[in-house]
């Protein structure tokens, strides 16, 4: 994987179809990479209990400061030699952070098997919006603003459920949730096919995001119309 970083672009700040190929394809290894790193994280949790043993609010307090800490540093260093280590280092995060709600699923008498469709289920879902981003013809910059204020409503409605404790608005958010983040992938992936995002660190970063979330609400759902008693 070439890990430098293009600044500036000879065409007017554009990237050049070389350069967008080399981004995408360092975001893809970069990505398929993070998944080591999350799986370690979520087997330590679930092994050790660590997640399981924080209430609720506690867990809410150490994932916001975590992921938040880690995503200001990534950006920060994104075009310096730590860049790759620390989103490792977040991807890992992640997992234990993860693994509060693998440990209940696993609970469960198909618990595995319902891990396993949540993680095929939503690698066809990051295939899908691949191969759309590479043949939508369209300019879809315009969909960030939307995403994100969708992004940021559903994390205000997740915090204040913790409290609510509504199984129907858990439902809701988790459906929610799917949709804005393949959307995000889609946008992701196209900004980088286009030329937009030419730093293949933060490129990851976003993907990674909505692959966590599309997985996280992917099992949720099944957990609750998919699982089975022991």
């Amino acid at each position: 994987m070439n890990y430098d970083n293009v600044q500036t672009f000879p065409s007017g700040g554009i990237a050049s179809a070389a350069e967008r190929n080399r981004v995408l394809r360092n975001t893809y290894w970069l990505l398929a990479l993070s998944m080591v790193p999350t799986v370690l994280g979520a087997w330590i949790g679930v092994s050790t209990g660590l997640a399981r043993a924080m209430s609720p609010l506690v867990g809410l307090v150490v994932f916001m400061a975590g992921a938040f800490g880690f995503m200001f540093l990534i950006e920060k260093n994104k075009n310096s030699a730590a860049g790759v280590p620390l989103l490792l280092a977040f991807t890992f995060f992640m997992g234990l952070m993860l693994s509060r709600l693998l440990d209940r699923v696993l609970g469960l008498g198909n618990g595995a098997s319902l891990i396993m469709t949540a993680f095929a289920g939503t690698g066809v879902i990051f295939l899908g919006m691949a191969t759309l981003s590479s043949v939508i013809k369209r300019d879809l910059s315009g969909m960030g603003k939307f995403l994100f204020i969708g992004a940021l409503l559903l994390m205000v409605a997740g915090i204040a459920n913790i409290f609510l404790q509504s199984s129907a608005l858990m439902l809701t958010l988790s459906v929610l949730a799917i949709a804005i983040f393949s959307a995000f992938i889609l946008y992701d992936l196209k900004r980088v096919q286009d030329g937009e995002e030419t730093n293949y660190i933060t490129a990851t970063l976003g993907v990674y995001l909505s692959l966590y979330n599309v997985f996280q609400s992917l099992l949720s759902l099944l957990g609750i119309f998919g699982g089975r008693d022991e």
